[in-house]
């Protein structure tokens, strides 16, 4: 088995492998604060409610995007399992071509998101990510990293407004039945979905504008499923930054 951990701005994502079959999957929510201990234990605790022994763990992967918390997880991994994980971008690399500016900008879980998505569904595609920001990234027919566009996420957004907006309250985030609001719970929800899926359809279509209109679209990340009515992407891929991580990893074993 191995253990893939994707580090992203809100939670952490833990997946079990046992060769390419995805096991199990739970999550910790990314607290800067958080100790090592905190992490083993978490990690402890769902392997032992679950079964599965941690000493089964041959290999650990992580892609991180919050540099914070690389010490704490890579310390709970030495501690709680006896290994030493790779970490994409420092001991383990994402071999895709990288056009951006400056390569070394990317964030890891764009590149493996991007990689993951070649070998599973060709290219060109374009990648859409929801998270705290969603982004969009293009990859060439020649299966180069091209660029992309970063997007405050939806809930983000919702978040800012409800913390600046003294009477508008929090809300649920749903697809609303009609395309406006008679209160303002269902106004806002109804800003929140049409507004975000405007926008994501415009980065779409311009993307496609460069990279042709054939172009696969792949979602991810927490929120795709909010907009899979709508028929915006060929592909809705919850598990795609794990698989990415698997990837990588299988990638860098074979090479050496």
């Amino acid at each position: 088995m191995i253990l893939v951990i994707d580090i992203g701005n809100t939670t952490m994502e833990f997946g079990i492998f046992d060769g390419e079959r995805l096991l199990d999957v739970f999550r910790l929510g990314s607290k800067r604060d958080i100790s090592s201990d905190e992490v083993g234990l978490f990690a402890s605790q769902f392997f032992e409610h679950r079964k599965l022994s941690m000493s089964d763990v041959s290999d650990v992967i992580i892609s991180s995007v919050v540099p914070q918390l690389n010490y704490s997880v890579t310390s709970a991994i030495k501690k709680y399992f006896g290994r030493e994980p790779y970490v994409i971008g420092e001991n383990l690399f994402c071999d895709i071509p990288n056009r951006y500016e400056n390569p070394k900008e990317v964030g890891a879980d764009r590149l493996v998101d991007s990689y993951a998505a070649v070998r599973k569904y060709g290219a060109p595609v374009i990648i859409v990510d929801f998270g705290t920001a969603t982004t969009c990234d293009a990859v060439s027919e020649n299966g180069e990293y091209l660029g992309g566009v970063i997007y405050p996420g939806i809930k983000t957004s919702m978040d800012a407004l409800y913390e600046k907006a003294a009477k508008l309250p929090k809300i649920e985030l749903v697809k609303p039945d009609f395309a406006f609001g008679q209160n303002t719970v269902s106004s806002m929800q109804s800003g929140a979905y049409y507004g975000y899926l405007g926008a994501i359809e415009k980065m779409i279509a311009n993307l496609k504008a460069v990279l042709g209109e054939k172009t696969t679209v792949v979602a991810t990340g927490g929120f795709s499923r909010l907009f899979e009515t709508e028929h915006i992407f060929d592909f809705i891929d919850q598990r795609l930054p794990l698989e990415g991580i698997r990837l990588v990893y299988e990638a860098g074993k074979q090479k050496n």
